[in-house]
């Protein structure tokens, strides 16, 4: 066991009022604390490192009836030839670059700001703290108080975004649902991770904390809205698994978009089931 002394002063029947204990050691933990933000690290800065280059690729992100995530919707005039696909070029050709980077600032920014997200990036990146019971090697603790985190307040405003951008990709799975003559009532192996992936979007969006508070908050008596106490037990539900929905997301995404990219680039034939 480890010792160490304690420093504070002495209130009533010898309980300590106020102070911390000064232990030297870092932490007292046994285990190895370090494997899951050393996992988280490298996992959002594979995503980052895929996105990135997905996003600046802009090309092989539409093959009938298959449209990247990361590309819709399409919001610039450079971008390929989608029929009734939610190409809107309400932004001309925005000097060449990407479409996707028109419109990837609101679901990276839904999920940048994310409560999850921010514990886990804080912890995997700037290790603050690195674990539970595991000091942060800052010298200095200011939270979410000064800029630029206290942008991270925005996060309800990014949840409005996200909401309409759920809704498109919705759109783009129902036009999935096609062949590549445009007939309705098909289905391929591209439906269904398209399908997949907008089930687990939906998921992590209404899991969102903000939504929590959103559908229940500020009520006082739960038993005068029955409606929304119904839908605020739902939610919060789903908000018991947000990290878990967080990650599943995150990835079917980048398997969405990755397998757009490999129909639309010619390196995979599409298998079609019905």
């Amino acid at each position: 066991m480890a010792t160490g002394t304690t420093t504070g002063t002495t209130g009533k029947n010898g309980v300590l009022t106020s102070g911390r204990a000064a232990i030297a050691a870092r932490h007292l933990r046994t285990d190895r604390w370090w494997v899951s933000p050393l996992v988280t690290a490298l996992g959002l800065t594979a995503f980052v490192a895929y996105s990135t280059w997905r996003a600046f690729a802009n090309a092989d992100y539409y093959s009938e009836p298959y449209v990247s995530p990361f590309y819709s919707p399409c919001l610039g005039a450079n971008c390929v030839d989608m029929p009734l696909g939610a190409r809107w070029p309400l932004f001309g050709d925005w000097w060449g670059l990407s479409p996707a980077l028109l419109v990837l600032i609101f679901p990276l920014g839904f999920r940048l700001t994310c409560y999850y997200y921010r514990k886990a990036y804080y912890r995997g990146f700037w290790r603050s703290p690195p674990a539970c019971a595991v000091a942060e090697p800052h010298a200095r603790y200011t939270g979410e108080t000064r800029f630029p985190l206290i942008v991270q307040n925005i996060h309800r405003y990014f949840f409005y975004f996200a909401i309409p951008v759920a809704g498109i990709l919705t759109y783009d799975v129902v036009l999935a649902f096609r062949d590549t003559h445009g007939q309705w009532g098909h289905a391929g192996l591209g439906t269904l991770i398209l399908l997949a992936n907008i089930v687990l979007i939906w998921a992590y969006t209404f899991s969102c904390h903000s939504c929590r508070h959103i559908v229940g908050g500020r009520l006082k008596h739960f038993s005068q809205h029955p409606v929304r106490y119904r839908l605020w037990g739902w939610v919060g539900k789903l908000n018991a698994r947000h990290m878990q929905l967080a990650w599943a997301s995150l990835i079917s995404v980048a398997v969405a978009d990755f397998y757009v990219f490999l129909v639309a680039s010619g390196a995979f034939h599409d298998p079609r089931f019905f």
